[in-house]
């Protein structure tokens, strides 16, 4: 399950992606109501008798649904000692019922094809799936199960006290995270904002069953609850089913809100050094919440902040500093707004920190430009016809203005953007922004560091008797629904065309939003095309496609994307997302700057500098030396996929270097255009001939498949990460097939009951829910044109890396001993089919799918082939294909942390 973790988003149109809400409101119940209808009969809302808040909106982009109920409780509303009790709350809603054990509800989620999960803030948790529309049925079962029937057993919690003490161990192996809770502490000491929700391993050990009891009678209640659904359904027979399910669950008298009561902050310092390759100043100041009056203003200020052409975003653009952003972490009745800069590992902090406070007190001085307060405001209101682009997100729009900002309708919560003014702007930020009312946080980039206090031994346990296998006979009003397997109904009919000059068009229309997404890909290969001696060519040219074009300098050219509300990105992946009667004017600025990009000699020093500094500390980061460590052990030595840039050779390009090497990889005949939204084929054509067409390709086409490779020998490193208490395990091995071999759909069907089904999956019981071992341990195959490779991964403590080890080699030999059981191919099968609307169920998926599958010379229905192979296929195909390819005895292992007890 996802806890809280610091600074999500910037503003609240973008926090509206699944598990990204961090903010939540009082406990409340609201009083029945009548049932409320829109005009278009898409949304319909109703308060239940026992004050359960619902919302069902129709929305018929892919035959798919998702819900997403939200308890008004969180880390606020936990217990004086007990900050975690709400996040292990939200991990043990995932085991036991009445009427529905966890293992039942990991089957039935795998049968769905379904993604589930919940996450814990600071104000609410939030439990969440999304599944095809013709299983709305179960999940509304399984929800008002949960609701009122979770049993919360001392087994349970000490069974699932090792996995989220895992992931306390994960996160406090994070210096950035650590410093961010003192900060909470200092910003909102005495009140309920001040520990984070993510709990202590003090706080787990105290921690007992009727603890979560007592929390769970306390605050699940339906009159402290939010349904919403959205999703391809009939909003009437949705709420008859809702009123069936949840109607009988009792209200109950919630506990009183604690008021917060604010002291004041006096400014201080946090220095600590981090493992990553750059260090970073970050300002934390205490920002309103997301019910507070100016929470639409300082969400607009932060936006402002965030700017392509804002004096903040200068310092990186000028070299100043590596980096610069905003970010804002919003609770309900508070929040923390965090302005950071990035500073090379042995730079100076000293300076960094004043070309910040510069930035900041010419805020407060001059105020905020009016064009970059009309700019964000134009942003924010676009992305709000952006959220109808996928159920998840409308339902996230939905969630978070009703729950977490006590509005009646998203609408509402744009007419507050609306309102904005610049003044409502500048005096937020002299209210809020003040320098002697802040936390400093400054990491510096170490590689010696120390793990974390108390964070030894967390978790585990040897084993539990328990049904904890799989298919266990399914309840009533599940079983029936989930037995018969049927193809499903595929939604896409792109039109596919190419250019004269060889671009592979491709054009999706979807009238779910007045919008139109565009994504391209030029096919390449850097480890082939840079010259020796270039290594990071492609990386530092991606860089300056940031500065504009020729006929547009970088101002100008921001500018013009701001006008029209337009997200743009240039390279060899490109793409531009605009409202639709936008389509052609972000069509040409796209082309603009993807075919005549100003590539400025002053920008491509600055860039050089800022990838070589980064680069050099980024280098000796721990992340940095898995990943090179996990491909040195893949692949033979001297191959070209083993080539890196380095700073040397960083500062060895010249800017003729990435002339070149734009003018003999960037072609037409490589190109690959996909546009999805509100548009027709020949409009589409037509606009993209009229800026791509004259684009024209020289010379013959460079290879840009790397050569196949052999099976890799065994291999273990550890790479040391002295911040961390707990290990980061990677497992991998070269696979001697390609993704054009028609064995990887059984070697796709037995790595879902092996390890890519989530807890339905063997290493998922075997490793988290039998054992406690781990948090999460899953695996998965990359398939590639010319190389494939298999992976397992998991992080535990040093003292569980050998017994876990020990289980995932045990399960890949038993996948090739023994054929899996025809329930497991059953399950397995089921949700690789049934999972195929998921897939494509955003406008962005479709795009990124349609994209993928055409540049990879796959079919468009890609999925639908897919589930043809799955139908066929048998357990002794999917034994013989484990035992074919995978080899156990040639794993090569990467450990991240402290060295293992036992390997």
């Amino acid at each position: 399950m996802i806890s809280s973790r610091p600074l999500r988003t910037l503003a609240w149109s973008v926090m509206l992606g699944m598990g990204l809400l961090a903010a939540g409101v009082p406990a409340r119940a609201d009083a029945p109501s009548a049932v409320v209808a829109a005009t278009d009969g898409k949304v319909l809302r109703a308060t239940l008798d026992n004050g359960l808040r619902v919302v069902i909106v129709r929305e018929t982009l892919s035959p798919m649904v998702t819900t997403q109920i939200t308890y008004l409780a969180g880390g606020y509303q936990t217990p004086d000692g007990f900050p975690g009790t709400a996040h292990a709350l939200e991990h043990m809603m995932f085991r036991d019922s009445q009427g529905m054990t966890g293992s039942q509800l990991n089957e039935m989620t795998g049968k769905m094809g379904a993604d589930n999960n919940a996450f814990t803030t600071n104000d609410a948790t939030q439990y969440y799936f999304v599944a095809p529309s013709n299983y709305l049925d179960i999940l509304l079962h399984i929800e008002s199960t949960r609701m009122e029937g979770a049993l919360l057993t001392q087994k349970d919690w000490d069974r699932e006290r090792g996995a989220i003490e895992q992931e306390v161990s994960r996160d406090i192996s994070d210096p950035s995270f650590l410093a961010f809770q003192k900060a909470e502490r200092v910003l909102y000491a005495g009140t309920g904002y001040a520990e984070d929700p993510l709990g202590t391993r003090p706080s787990f050990d105290k921690t007992t069953s009727e603890h979560l009891q007592s929390f769970y009678k306390d605050w699940y209640a339906p009159n402290n609850a939010l349904l919403v659904i959205v999703g391809d359904v009939d909003p009437q027979q949705t709420l008859t089913k809702v009123r069936q399910l949840f109607g009988a669950i009792p209200k109950r008298t919630l506990p009183a809100s604690v008021p917060v009561q604010l002291q004041a902050v006096k400014s201080q310092t946090i220095a600590a050094t981090t493992p990553q390759g750059t260090g970073s100043v970050q300002f934390l100041y205490r920002m309103p919440g997301m019910m507070d009056k100016d929470n639409a203003a300082a969400q607009v200020l932060l936006d402002v902040l965030n700017n392509a052409r804002s004096s903040l975003s200068g310092l990186a653009v000028q070299g100043k500093v590596l980096s610069a952003d905003a970010q804002l972490q919003p609770f309900s009745r508070g929040g923390i707004g965090m302005i950071e800069v990035g500073f090379p590992k042995g730079g100076d902090a000293t300076k960094a920190q004043a070309d910040l406070e510069g930035v900041i007190a010419d805020l407060l001085k001059n105020g905020a430009p009016a064009d970059l307060v009309e700019a964000s405001k134009r942003s924010e209101i676009a992305q709000a016809e952006f959220n109808k682009n996928s159920a998840v997100t409308l339902a996230s729009a939905w969630s978070q203005a009703i729950a977490w900002m006590g509005l009646s309708s998203p609408e509402e919560a744009e007419e507050q953007i609306r309102n904005v003014t610049v003044d409502d702007v500048d005096r937020v930020a002299r209210e809020y922004l003040k320098p002697d009312a802040r936390v400093t946080v400054v990491l510096t980039s170490d590689n010696n560091g120390q793990r974390p206090p108390d964070s030894a031994g967390f978790g585990g346990s040897e084993s539990f008797a328990g049904n904890d296998k799989l298919n266990a006979p399914l309840p009533s009003w599940a079983a029936e629904k989930l037995s018969k397997l049927e193809m499903p109904r595929w939604t896409l009919a792109p039109v596919q065309m190419t250019l004269n000059n060889g671009i592979h068009l491709i054009v999706q229309p979807e009238n779910i939003s007045k919008t139109v997404t565009v994504l391209g890909h030029i096919d390449n290969n850097p480890k082939l095309h840079e010259p020796a001696g270039q290594e990071g060519a492609a990386r530092l040219l991606d860089t300056l496609f940031d500065y504009g074009s020729t006929t547009l300098d970088r101002d100008a050219f921001h500018k013009a994307l701001d006008d029209i509300s337009a997200n743009e990105n240039g390279g060899t992946d490109f793409g531009v997302a605009a409202l639709s009667n936008q389509f052609d004017r972000a069509m040409q600025l796209l082309a603009d700057n993807e075919l005549h990009p100003a590539l400025p000699q002053q920008g491509f020093t600055v860039q050089q500098d800022t990838l070589a500094r980064s680069l050099a500390g980024e280098m000796q980061s721990p992340q940095y030396k898995m990943r090179k460590a996990l491909m040195a052990g893949l692949l033979p030595a001297g191959d070209p996929d083993l080539r890196l840039a380095t700073p040397d050779t960083i500062h060895a390009l010249t800017l003729q270097n990435l002339k070149d090497y734009y003018a003999k990889t960037y072609r037409p005949d490589l190109t690959t255009i996909v546009v999805v939204g509100d548009i027709a084929p020949d409009v589409a054509k037509a606009t993209v001939e009229r800026y791509f067409g004259a684009w024209k390709a020289e010379g013959p086409k460079p290879d840009v498949i790397s050569k196949p490779v052999a099976v890799n020998p065994a291999g273990y490193t550890v790479v040391e990460n002295s911040y961390a208490s707990q290990d980061q395990v990677l497992m991998g091995q070269m696979l001697d097939l390609n993704m054009h071999n028609p064995d990887r759909y059984a070697l796709q069907l037995g790595n879902n009951v092996l390890g890519g089904n989530g807890f339905a999956s063997r290493l998922m019981t075997d490793i988290r829910v039998k054992h406690g071992y781990a948090y999460g341990a899953g695996s998965g195959i990359r398939f590639d044109r010319s190389r494939s490779i298999f992976f397992v991964q998991y992080g535990s403590d040093p003292d569980k890396v050998g017994p876990v080890d020990g289980l995932v080699r045990q399960n890949l030999i038993d996948m090739q001993n023994t054929p899996i059981k025809e329930d497991e191919l059953t399950n397995a099968r089921q949700y690789e089919i049934r999972s195929i609307p998921v897939g494509v169920a955003s406008i962005n998926n479709i795009a990124r799918s349609l994209l993928t599958w055409a540049w990879h010379d796959e079919p468009l229905d890609q999925p639908m082939v897919a589930a043809k192979h799955y139908l066929a296929l048998t357990p002794a195909q999917v034994q013989a294909a484990f035992k074919k390819y995978l080899k156990p005895g040639n794993l090569t292992q990467v450990v991240q942390g402290p060295a293992p007890t036992k390997h």
